[in-house]
């Protein structure tokens, strides 16, 4: 079995909001200085989603793709010491300030390109964006069935089985191969790689792709073939306003809040 993880490197989501800046010009967040980028949380856990199965099953591959700059190397390194066999990074300037449709279908045209894949694992979504929309494209585009927020997948037979978190409880559901799953973080803790997997990692090449390798057209992919186009991005202004009640008892207090909250209409 071949299973591909689909990851992303992200703002580390741990940085202060004192070094969180946006670049008004250009809308994009400015990288903060000595901090360095990390793999989204939630695809380190697809990742274990899919490394469970492999080791369950007994045999099989695990490919992780990357949509990104050269420095998304490092999420691919880190999923490849907690146990995945090949690295792929999908490096075009004609793929820079796409949407999720745009992403979704350079991270599909890779799949295809590796021609041998039976599911694909992404996290429910992006740690940074939070959309939620990248896996479930991917199924569209790819033709493929999708199981969503899984906390739970094992092979089952043919099928594989998942298990979704739903607003009301959980339900298990069979899924014909190939696949896609979205996992999401009741899934459980990532393991983390020993230093003998790290520097292991460290050694493997990745393969590279371009538009022309995945036979993509720069007018279809990134900004060119975006359907979202971004208006603005901020940081939203936050205030406060504090408004003392006076009154020489506490039930002369007491009164004047309930008036106060009355006039309001808060009450």
């Amino acid at each position: 079995m071949h299973i591909v993880v689909c990851a992303k490197q992200i703002p580390d989501p741990e940085t202060p909001p004192s070094a969180f800046k946006i670049d008004a010009a250009t809308n994009k967040v400015v990288p903060a200085q000595g901090i360095a980028p990390v793999l989204s949380q939630f695809d380190a856990i697809a990742a274990e989603a899919a490394l469970r199965i492999k080791e369950a099953g007994g045999e099989g591959k695990v490919t992780v793709i990357s949509m990104g700059a050269e420095s998304a190397q490092a999420a691919i390194k880190q999923v490849l010491a907690m146990g995945a066999d090949e690295g792929v990074l999908l490096n075009d300037p004609a793929f820079e300030d796409g949407d999720s449709h745009t992403t979704a279908k350079v991270l599909a045209s890779a799949i295809q390109k590796l021609g041998d894949v039976d599911a694909v694992f992404c996290g429910r979504q992006a740690a940074d964006w939070d959309m939620g929309q990248v896996g479930l494209l991917i199924a569209e585009i790819l033709d493929w069935p999708v199981a969503t927020i899984a906390k739970g997948a094992s092979l089952e037979g043919e099928t594989l089985s998942v298990e979704r978190v739903l607003a009301d409880g959980f339900e298990t559901v069979q899924v014909p191969f190939p696949a896609v799953v979205t996992v999401s973080n009741e899934f459980g803790e990532p393991r983390y790689p020993k230093l003998p997997q790290i520097m292991a990692a460290a050694k493997k090449t990745v393969t590279q792709m371009k538009a022309g390798d995945l036979g993509l057209d720069p007018s279809e992919v990134g900004k060119a073939g975006s359907r979202l186009q971004l208006q603005k991005l901020f940081i939203p202004e936050k205030g406060a306003q504090v408004e003392f009640i006076a009154g020489d008892t506490p039930q002369e207090q007491a009164a004047a809040l309930v008036s106060k909250l009355r006039a309001d209409k808060l009450i």
